[in-house]
């Protein structure tokens, strides 16, 4: 008989995606109480540990509990009011999207309790999540993009020299957050301040990005020092570009095709650079990697990479594994595996020297 794994599952989170990460939590803790035990714990904004009694996620309420930065301490979730143990969770899995969760700070403390966790390790959650530092690695590996400049707080000349090198339109993000929360698509020089005021007030800095005329293709990617990429799928947008409410809102009329409609050959290079922008970033367990497919000459580039990605059952990632053969609860049980293997790797490496 199959032991139940004690899995905690750490949503909601600290971030502008808090409210995407509530869905996400709720489809991965359904998935995962056929065969395993789930401890909810919401991540509230102002950033406490509540663990609720299982197995369904609530969008509030809990006690509040925390986890030692301590290997000793076995991974408990402890009573904050008196440090009374509640649970030991056997594994950690976040679906906290943005930042705070998906940035590599929650990674860092599960590194140092030293328990077991799904998905990117610290290194490669952070580069993911800063779009400066993973263009860079892209670029270092020889992964194709687009144009792209960086701004650390408004400069009206500098903005004046990207306008001028990038032209119009341009889109304006923060650098560190994902599902579109901040994005503009401008296409007057006399909106780019509005836009970058608004990227600056969830970070401090900001990603001006070329408007690329181009389809947009996704590929996931499963696994952990040899990844695999699923079949791509295709976003067609119910509006001028993918925003937030394109792909939250009840009344959104975007299309998802899985997989996408694309020759043999676009579906090779799509996966390929998928398995290499995975590598570029050291990420392992899983990740959505995202494309331009470039309409006039059908070159593909790489926009970026999600190490947690949105999960609920219609997501992008775990639909377009479905498509490859392998269905969600299926998905779910093989990141607990890769978290295992992961850990395992990370537990036998030395720590001491003896020369």
């Amino acid at each position: 008989m199959t032991t139940r794994a004690k899995v905690a599952l750490l949503f909601g989170g600290r971030s502008g995606e808090h409210e995407v990460s509530l869905r996400s939590g709720a489809s991965v803790a359904q998935a995962l109480a056929a065969r395993h035990d789930v401890l909810p714990v919401l991540v509230d904004k102002a950033g406490r540990w509540l663990l609720q009694e299982g197995p369904a996620p609530q969008a509030s309420g809990g006690t509040p509990v925390f986890l030692a930065p301590t290997p000793g301490d076995l991974g408990r979730l402890r009573r904050t009011a008196d440090g009374g143990e509640l649970a030991r969770p056997d594994v950690y899995f976040p679906v906290l999207h943005g930042t705070f969760g998906e940035d590599g700070t929650v990674q860092g403390l599960f590194e140092l309790a030293a328990v077991a966790y799904v998905g990117a390790g610290v290194v490669a959650s952070a580069a993911a999540m800063d779009k400066e530092i993973m263009k860079a690695l892209f670029a270092h590996a020889g992964l194709p993009q687009g144009p792209y400049r960086v701004l650390r707080g408004r400069d009206g000349a500098e903005e004046a020299l990207i306008v001028g090198e990038l032209g119009l339109p341009v889109f304006v993000k923060p650098a560190n957050l994902g599902s579109s929360v901040a994005v503009t698509k401008v296409k007057r020089a006399e909106d780019l301040g509005r836009a970058l005021d608004l990227a600056f007030a969830y970070d401090r800095k900001a990603m001006v990005e070329t408007a690329i005329d181009a389809r947009e293709i996704e590929v996931s990617v499963l696994g952990n020092d040899h990844p695999q990429a699923s079949l791509p799928g295709e976003i067609i947008p119910d509006r001028e570009f993918y925003d937030y409410d394109s792909k939250y809102s009840a009344g959104s009329r975007t299309r998802l095709v899985i997989p996408a409609p694309l020759d043999p050959a676009t579906v090779a290079e799509v996966q390929r650079l998928g398995q290499g922008a995975f590598r570029a970033v050291d990420a392992s367990g899983y990740a959505r990697v995202d494309f331009f497919l470039e309409r006039k000459t059908g070159r593909v580039l790489l926009n970026e990479i999600n190490t947690i990605p949105g999960f609920t059952s219609i997501s992008m990632f775990p639909k377009m594994w479905e498509a490859t053969g392998l269905p969600y609860p299926g998905l779910v049980e093989r990141l607990l595996e890769l978290a295992r293997e992961r850990h395992g790797q990370r537990a036998r490496l030395r720590t001491d020297y003896r020369g």
